[in-house]
């Protein structure tokens, strides 16, 4: 997940750079006289980081326009408060100074997407990014044992 604006241009020119590669590879291929079904499978591994790279970049333009899921299952809270934080255009030292505490602790926390954090970790996080969180039971969805 980017998490930065740094890591975002970053990724920006990484798939610049693997698009480039991909298409010299494509063509050392051919004139190496291979068939396109071994092209292609020759160059799926590269392919697939290329789309994933893609996927990471589109999340974060899409969450830097405040484009967010629903959260429908706790354990994705985490991403969550990453992506809004990069939403509102706080730097992971600007929440470190909001919450008092150290900006490698942001660090760690979002490198975690805050597994393990306490409820009480998570409401402040939430506080000083100004979030609102509502939560809801949904009846018809609960699984009888």
């Amino acid at each position: 997940m980017i998490k930065t604006e740094s890591a975002y241009r970053e990724a920006i020119e990484k798939l610049k750079q693997d698009q480039e590669f991909i298409k010299r590879q494509k063509e050392m291929f051919e004139d190496m006289g291979l068939t396109p079904e071994n092209i292609e499978l020759a160059l799926q591994p590269y392919i697939s980081f290329h789309e994933q790279l893609k996927e990471e970049v589109d999340y974060y333009e899409r969450i830097k326009r405040g484009e967010f899921e629903p959260i429908f299952n706790l354990k994705t809270i985490g991403k969550t408060l990453i992506a809004y934080r990069i939403y509102k255009g706080m730097s992971q030292q600007q929440l470190a100074e909001k919450l008092g505490v150290s900006a490698s602790q942001v660090s760690r926390d979002e490198k975690n997407e805050y597994y393990g954090a306490t409820i009480e970790r998570i409401q402040e996080v939430i506080d000083a990014l100004g979030m609102v969180s509502i939560t809801k039971v949904d009846p018809q969805n609960i699984v009888s044992a």
